[in-house]
């Protein structure tokens, strides 16, 4: 994730008018709903939260002693959010209905957010495995067939679609990039017209059985 941090300082300055989006935005937008945003009821909502006032709220739950003290692998998630609030290029952009589910019994992690950007465009980002047993467990099954989060990444896809009158785009990291491809090749044709392009980063492949 580091260099993704220095793409933000060395390109952070542009708009996406001057600069098209890219695959490292992408890889920025898929990494960053790995942000924990539990406990700001602003970002569940449609209507959504700036990510200026985003990053601020956020600092008022965590210290930086906590996130320095954070060993887990996406440990470095919000302070790239931090960089990305100070940016031009996504310093504008707006969160919004963030989920973050975790079902013991179903054996389901399941978490995503739609990230609209300046030019009214939405990233659906969902989020990979955690630091959670269900979700490496999950993980674990996405070998054997479909797994509950495939199913919830369509109806997620589904509710987003119904209340965004812009273009989408869809992606994530990891088991957040399978849930990405599933979700964009199983919804409807109606929402795959609005969908640009689809983004899987180091997502586990599928079963030959799942599209059969």
């Amino acid at each position: 994730m580091g260099n993704i941090m220095d793409y933000i300082s060395w390109r952070g300055d542009l708009s996406f008018e001057q600069s098209q989006f890219n695959e490292v935005d992408n890889l920025i937008l898929a990494c960053f709903s790995y942000v924990n945003l539990d406990g700001i009821s602003a970002v569940t909502k449609q209507k959504g939260i700036g990510l200026k006032k985003l990053t601020k709220e956020f600092m008022k739950l965590h210290t930086m002693q906590e996130l320095e003290a954070d060993k887990s692998f996406i440990r470095l998630a919000p302070f790239m959010m931090m960089e990305m609030a100070k940016s031009v290029r996504f310093g504008k952009c707006v969160v919004r209905n963030y989920v973050n589910d975790i079902v013991t019994e179903a054996e389901q992690q399941f978490a995503a957010m739609e990230i609209v950007l300046e030019d009214g465009t939405s990233y659906v980002s969902f989020r990979g495995t955690d630091d959670t047993i269900i979700g490496w467990k999950e993980d674990f099954n996405l070998s054997t067939g479909v797994v509950p989060a495939q199913k919830r990444a369509i109806e997620y896809l589904q509710k987003i679609s119904e209340h965004t009158d812009g273009m989408l785009r869809v992606g994530g990291h990891s088991k957040g990039g399978n849930l990405a491809m599933y979700a964009a090749m199983q919804c409807n044709e109606i929402l795959q017209e609005k969908i640009l392009s689809v983004y899987d980063n180091d997502g586990p492949g599928f079963p030959e059985e799942v599209f059969s």
